[in-house]
């Protein structure tokens, strides 16, 4: 059995990049987990949705996950200010074993806490990419951008072809 799909979240998420590719992973098949601040804890979306942390991310092993998820909205934000860089070191381990990350809007912020976006091809929201292009990173403007193990895109009126590019790269990775 193929082990879940991390989702690191805090408060503040766009509701629909999280519900949208948790849905559409879901449905594939593959279980989801959402990793936060502390297992228990509820999350809240910028418009209301709740979300509830299922481990913390003190006591959360990347090598328990097959892949991982970064919605947008001002959680990435709030996740990069943990003090100790947790959420960076947890999504550096994933781009070292290559193995599939998801990042949609603000949420490739997170990555470049990792440390590893230099000749990396991806998107993100506008106000970002200035952001990742000083990671060194080659960022470019369409709905979703395919670079080997990472699939980013950029906001939610894109989340029907990111969604199927989760799908395809989790069904080409594990079934």
């Amino acid at each position: 059995m193929t082990k879940p799909v991390a989702i690191i979240l805090a408060n503040d998420f766009e509701d629909i990049e999280l519900t949208s590719p948790k849905e559409a992973i879901e449905e594939a098949g593959y279980k989801t987990v959402i990793i936060g601040h502390e297992a228990g804890e509820e999350l809240v979306g910028k418009h209301g949705t709740k979300a509830k942390v299922g481990v913390g991310i003190g006591s959360a092993e990347p090598s328990e996950y097959s892949g991982l998820l970064i919605p947008g909205g001002f959680s990435p934000d709030h996740l990069r200010g943990d003090v100790d860089g947790r959420y960076g070191t947890f999504a550096k381990s994933f781009m070292k074993d290559n193995k599939p990350i998801f990042a949609i809007c603000h949420g490739p912020q997170v990555l470049i806490d990792t440390d590893d976006l230099n000749g990396r091809t991806l998107t993100a929201v506008l106000n970002v990419r200035k952001d990742l292009s000083n990671a060194g990173a080659h960022v470019k403007d369409e709905s979703v951008v395919v670079d080997g193990n990472l699939v980013t895109s950029r906001t939610p009126d894109d989340l029907d072809d990111f969604n199927h590019a989760i799908v395809e790269l989790l069904n080409k990775e594990y079934k």
